[in-house]
């Protein structure tokens, strides 16, 4: 399956523009009930604006609200974005943290932004899992957990640790690209001979004579 995959997304790409593991993990944080090319349109004034997490840190609420509101809940992610800045800027001298254990400790960032950082931003072992990887993860019957956590430490185990983010991504673009939520494209994809949930009819054998 992962081979598939690989065959079918030879880029496994993350769709966030970013340049450095600051700028990932502030477009991660506002990707949160919204669409990255939407966060795409938002986040080249802000780094203009905000070049450096210090700068960020250093930034009144009401500026960034307003640069950000097109993202949705901008209250909140602007509360999120500062306080990740200022921890980052206090507890780990400016530079974001590469551990996961480190990571999630920051304001704004849970299991899945942390994965997303570490693995795309840094290229170490992890395995985020969204809405997008749950689904595919269910369907293709990887797992059977509703809980995140579960089902990453599932599929981590299906995978070796250099594969894991590669897998991710690509079961991401898989799943905005073909197998989407309401109604999947299973002719169209290269895991529909494989797949248990495929809405296309299976061909039986003839019975013999």
């Amino acid at each position: 399956m992962a081979r598939r995959l690989a065959e079918t997304y030879p880029e496994a790409l993350c769709e966030l523009d970013h340049r450095s593991p600051y700028e990932l993990i502030v477009a991660t944080i506002l990707s949160a009930q919204t669409t990255d090319a939407l966060v795409n349109t938002v986040t080249p004034a802000l780094f203009a604006r905000y070049p450096t997490v210090d700068d960020l840190a250093a930034a009144e609420a009401p500026t960034v609200e307003q640069m950000i509101r097109p993202t949705g809940f901008y209250q909140n992610k602007t509360k999120s974005l500062l306080g990740m800045a200022g921890a980052v800027v206090e507890r780990f001298g400016g530079e974001v943290p590469s551990a996961l254990e480190d990571l999630v400790t920051l304001p704004g960032v849970g299991r899945k932004t942390g994965n997303v950082v570490r693995s795309v931003g840094f290229g170490l072992p992890g395995l985020p899992v969204d809405t997008h990887v749950t689904r595919l993860a269910h369907r293709l019957a990887l797992s059977e957990h509703d809980d995140p956590v579960k089902i990453e430490l599932e599929l981590n185990s299906y995978l070796p640790p250099r594969e894991r983010g590669d897998f991710s991504l690509r079961m991401i673009l898989h799943g905005r690209r073909v197998c989407i939520a309401r109604t999947p494209r299973c002719a169209e994809c290269s895991l529909e001979d494989i797949c248990p949930s495929s809405t296309l009819p299976r061909r039986r054998p003839r019975p013999r004579r």
